[in-house]
């Protein structure tokens, strides 16, 4: 007992989860060293395209994901439909929150959409 296929692994340990890791200084790492500190906001957005039509996406970084769309990079809609500016966008707290409002918002008609855009501060009814 003691050694592995791969030699030398401790008792209890395996190379997919050998325990935990340390950075310099002794102290143990996060899981993900990408991530923040803090959860980082993610954001509902409304574009208005070149036709007049509107696009809703999310995203953490509106600029960057507003630049994307605007390069063609974008949702498969915008590269058919190029948007021509930001309306507005509203954060939420976490992605699985953001992607809620953002199937919410889909599925209103135009009118609503509109009501949206002038009640940024309000949240969407669950």
């Amino acid at each position: 007992m003691g050694a592995c296929a791969f030699g030398g692994c401790q008792r209890g340990t395996s190379l997919l989860h050998p325990g935990a890791i340390l950075a310099a200084g002794g102290r143990p790492m996060p899981d993900n060293p990408r991530m923040a500190a803090e959860p980082a906001l993610w954001y509902v957005y409304l574009l208005e395209c070149r036709n007049g039509s509107y696009y809703a996406g999310i995203s953490n970084d509106v600029d960057a994901r507003f630049q994307a769309h605007l390069a063609g990079k974008g949702a498969r809609y915008t590269r058919a439909n190029p948007p021509v500016k930001l309306l507005a966008s509203r954060a939420y707290p976490d992605r699985a929150a953001a992607s809620k409002a953002e199937w919410q918002l889909k599925r209103q008609p135009r009118a609503r959409k509109l009501a949206w855009l002038l009640a940024v501060e309000t949240p969407l009814p669950v």
